[in-house]
């Protein structure tokens, strides 16, 4: 079996005729449990043709699945490491035809659960197992719901997660280790593997069941006198924040925050430690709610951070991640704590010797400056000198310290204001190029490239100089095989592709590459490696757009190698080449657009016919959500930004109608389609399978936008079913407030064509009007706005009951945002049918709801609406004169209103002055005299 086994794995497409032989040997040597060796030899074989089977063999593996479990529980007897290695069996089932495990997927998970809560058992093993389970809860989530396996599958994360260590031990995460082997301690423990499966349930199972079985878990942990299960609570929480960040905000926010902010002063460290991690989680994907709690957790936070030995590496880590996170979304809330916060970042950076404190210091004043923007300026200097003094400074030791001040460069580039930096930004581009040519590390090459990404923002086309060398090197780390190393069978021979060793210039035969390759059984990459082509592409595709057609002469070859590895193995590395190929044809529009000459046309439509086709290819046959969502934002942004110019080519609109309803229907490889023939639409989802549909959902409006409504109502026609279906009172609010949304912006760019949408959308809308949920609330009042707009004629006779309707919602109602799309609605129906709206009753309401506090978008159809009113009725507008000079002043100059609204509002101030002086005189000495003053100024002006 060992020599079948060698020679199989090394050519197994020649032996495809045999494998039918194979099988039936195969069933036999499975069961030859007396010799451990034999069984290991068959199911590394097995291991190596399931990728290479046809349906026919995968028919006879089938019944092969039960006698697979029993074999390897016998190798577990024998041998724990082969025992792991031939589990790798279950992941080459599940790559290559995961239904095949589905009937027997109870099976598997009970055989997993046992191997991995088995505390006898080594763990590797464990680990193993619970990988398996992880696996197949990502690629069978529903199937997982169905069987009921959820129970079990807690009941043994469970007790791993809250066992405490040996005794005298500590778990890996919580050693205070120095600096440089801190990095090494993510060791792949029961305990830590158990989390992430928790963690992958998120993900995947609808958040609703998932709590319910995993809260009477939770909350005795947390209560416990055991540290070690109040630390397994907070962990919970902390990896439930990603896939049930809706849930997490609806229903537990405040409860599971409190929760956190007690654990932060715990006797026990251990707890501490979990306390920070959970609370820099939330931070991360609970925005911008969490922020509302910026008065009860910023003051917790910076008092903690002062008790803290600089000494302890690792826990001040933790300390700075959650501090950092929680300040990075703050915005002006963070204000009141800037003072403090930068003292003590720059005292850090001033006083200590430990490079790992000023790492940390630097990050995190990579996150203020995020949040406070130009508010940051009396610290920009102080801030500059310290990062230069990095920057320039050769030492290994301050090397992640010089990682990070580039990192924290480009925040500042990015927020501190254009005219700001723009006398900083020729020496940031030479100092970039300078660390490139004289240090090779790939963090630092990422962090440079983000860099010039940044800069690019701040100089645009100024950057032309700079390109050639730029866009060279970049192109060198997304072509650049280092970092691979590749796996022998001989697991001490391993090499580095591309090794400095090689003599590059010396021809490599056919015979020897094939020669070489026979004994390589895998590749792995180094994450730093991958990083760097990530960053490359995404710095690529944001430079292309920032710079014009300043880089045009790069363009074809980015273009090239950027869309070579659309199929690269590694997910994030797809997902910044899918996005970068769509900034490219991005930018290159835009210069057609500036210089449109057939050369820039026909290369713009040349990138869209190798684009288009991948994005549509891939949407259906990815098995990563997260990759589909990438595409279709990106798709989403081509159409934004092009429009009709996008669709030019005969049948790319029903192309990507269709790859749209398809998601919407969950018919894509990512889906799972094969478990949907018995899911009903009520079923509950994962949050993000509901995320998938919204993105494919954004693409409607932007189609309608792009071909007009005439051309796009039959196509709207045949969405409407799907997303009416997730308008009803069972679906969540999620579901609800996307579906009433694409409709909404769908009828908005449709125009007149929506007429005859009206009787099946208004009713919906009305009953939106009056749901629970803000958004839902807010999005449907948008709707009716757009839909009284477009619908015209159809709509008056509708206009009674729908301004009771807004009556009574703005009459009772505390969101901000729902009553700015009140003032919109009611804004757009006075604007289409003044006689079907009692002016005098309704203008005094909207001019007492101004000015708008959330959705800015609204602005210009209110003042359009003023505007409209003074030209009709401007009696209305003089009798409010004195109201809305005070709102005019609040807006004008600020970047509530754009250059347009502006314009028409300084018009229409100077019109009112000159008709109606003495109102306007008297209206002006009644109001603030700042504000008079502002407004005398602008009407002087």
């Amino acid at each position: 079996m060992l020599l079948l086994s060698t020679v199989v794995d090394i050519s197994t497409e020649s032996f495809k005729r045999h494998f039918r032989e194979l099988m039936r040997l195969f069933h036999q040597t499975l069961e030859d449990h007396d010799n451990p060796l034999v069984v290991f030899y068959t199911i590394q074989t097995l291991t190596a043709v399931v990728s290479y089977m046809g349906t026919d063999e995968m028919n006879m593996m089938r019944p092969m699945i039960p006698k697979l479990l029993i074999a390897i529980q016998a190798l577990i007897q024998h041998n724990q490491d082969q025992a792991s290695e031939a589990m790798e069996v279950f992941d080459e089932l599940m790559e290559s035809e995961v239904s095949i495990i589905v009937p027997y997927l109870s099976q598997i998970v009970h055989f997993c659960l046992e191997i991995a809560a088995n505390p006898v058992l080594g763990d590797n093993l464990r680990v193993k197992a619970l990988s398996c389970v992880s696996f197949l809860i990502k690629l069978k989530g529903k199937a997982v719901m169905k069987q009921k396996l959820l129970p079990s599958i807690l009941n043994v994360l469970y007790p791993i997660m809250c066992a405490p260590p040996p005794e005298g031990e500590m778990d890996p995460e919580d050693l205070d280790l120095d600096d440089d082997i801190e990095d090494e301690v993510e060791a792949q423990t029961p305990k830590h593997f158990s989390a992430q499966v928790i963690d992958m349930l998120a993900l995947h199972l609808p958040p609703e069941k998932l709590f319910s079985q995993l809260t009477p878990l939770m909350e005795p942990a947390l209560r416990s006198e055991n540290p070690y299960e109040r630390k397994a609570g907070l962990m919970s929480m902390a990896v439930l924040a990603e896939g049930c960040a809706d849930h997490i905000r609806q229903k537990h926010l405040h409860p599971m925050l409190q929760c956190m902010c007690q654990a932060l002063a715990d006797q026990s460290q251990v707890v501490r430690n979990a306390a920070l991690f959970a609370l820099g989680q939330f931070s991360e994907f609970l925005q911008p709610d969490i922020s509302k709690y910026s008065d009860e957790i910023m003051p917790l936070l910076l008092n903690y951070l002062g008790t803290i030995d600089n000494s302890k590496g690792g826990h001040l880590t933790k300390a700075y991640y959650a501090l950092e996170n929680f300040v990075e979304n703050l915005g002006k809330k963070i204000e009141p704590y800037l003072p403090t916060l930068m003292d003590r970042m720059l005292t850090a950076l001033c006083s200590t010797s430990s490079s790992r404190v000023k790492e940390l210091a630097v990050s995190a004043i990579g996150a203020i400056a995020s949040a406070a923007k130009e508010a940051l300026l009396p610290y920009f200097q102080a801030v500059i000198v310290q990062l230069k003094g990095y920057l320039v400074n050769t030492s290994e030791e301050l090397r992640q310290v010089q990682i990070q001040s580039l990192e924290t460069l480009g925040v500042l580039a990015r927020t501190i204001g254009k005219d700001v930096f723009l006398p900083l930004s020729e020496e940031c581009c030479q100092l970039g190029l300078n660390l490139i040519d004289h240090v090779d590390d790939p963090d630092l090459r990422r962090c440079t490239y983000s860099l010039f990404a940044a800069l690019s923002v701040v100089m645009g086309p100024g950057m032309a100089p700079h390109l050639e060398k730029m866009t060279t090197v970049m192109l060198l780390s997304i072509k650049s095989t280092e970092g691979v190393t590749a796996h022998y069978d001989n697991d001490s021979k391993t090499f580095l592709l591309l090794d400095d060793d090689l003599d590059e210039d010396e021809p490599i035969t056919e015979e020897e590459e094939e020669e070489d390759d026979a004994d390589i059984t895998g590749f792995s990459v180094e994450n730093a490696y991958l990083d760097e082509k990530e960053d490359a592409c995404d710095a690529l595709g944001e430079i292309s757009v920032n710079s014009g057609a300043a880089f045009m002469p790069y363009m074809e070859s980015c273009f090239e190698e950027i869309f070579r590895i659309t199929d690269y193995p590694h997910v994030n590395v797809r997902k910044s080449a899918y996005e970068a190929v769509g900034q490219l044809c991005c930018a290159l529009y835009k210069v057609a657009q500036e210089n449109p000459t057939d050369q820039n046309l026909e290369g713009f439509q040349k990138l869209l016919a190798m684009v288009f086709p991948n994005y549509l290819k891939t949407i259906h046959e990815e098995k990563d959500r997260l990759v589909v969502m990438t595409i279709l934002e990106s798709m989403n942004n081509v159409l934004k930004n092009c429009k009709g110019d996008a669709l030019k080519e005969p049948g790319r609109l029903d192309e990507i109608c269709k790859a749209i309803r398809n998601v919407l229907q969950k018919k894509t490889t990512c889906q799972d389609p094969e478990n949907d023939e018995t899911e009903s639409d009520e079923e509950q989802e994962a949050e993000y399978d509901s995320m998938l549909l919204e993105y494919a959902g954004e693409g409607i409006p932007l189609l309608a936008a792009a071909v007009g409504g005439q051309i796009f109502a039959p196509y709207f026609a045949g969405f409407l079913p799907l997303l009416l279906s997730k308008t009803k009172p069972s679906c969540t609010v999620a579901e609800k407030s996307f579906a009433i949304g694409s409709i909404a912006e769908t009828v908005q760019a449709i125009g007149p064509a929506t007429v005859q949408f009206v009787p099946r959308l208004l009713p919906m809308l009305q009953a939106g009007a009056r749901d629970t949920d803000d958004e839902v609330r807010s999005n449907s009042v948008f709707g009716i706005g757009v839909l009284a707009e477009q619908g015209k004629e159809a709509i008056f006779e509708h206009y009674p009951s729908l301004l009771s309707i807004l009556s009574s919602i703005i009459a009772r109602e505390q969101n901000r945002r729902v009553v700015d799309n009140v003032c919109g609605a009611v804004s757009r129906m006075m604007m289409t049918n003044l006689a079907g709206v009692p002016v005098e009753q309704v203008f005094p309401v909207l001019v007492r709801s101004l000015p708008l506090k959330e959705d800015l978008e609204e602005n210009v159809t209110v003042f359009n609406c003023i505007t409209f009113m003074y030209k009709n009725n401007s009696n209305q507008v003089i009798r409010h004169l004195q109201q809305l000079l005070v709102v005019f002043g609040e807006v004008i100059g600020t970047e509530q209103l754009k250059e347009e609204s502006q314009n028409s509002l300084l018009l229409l101030l100077k019109d009112i002055s000159q008709r109606f002086p003495q109102e306007f005189h008297n209206a002006l000495i009644s109001i603030s005299q700042d504000t008079a003053k502002k407004l005398t100024a602008l009407v002087s002006s």
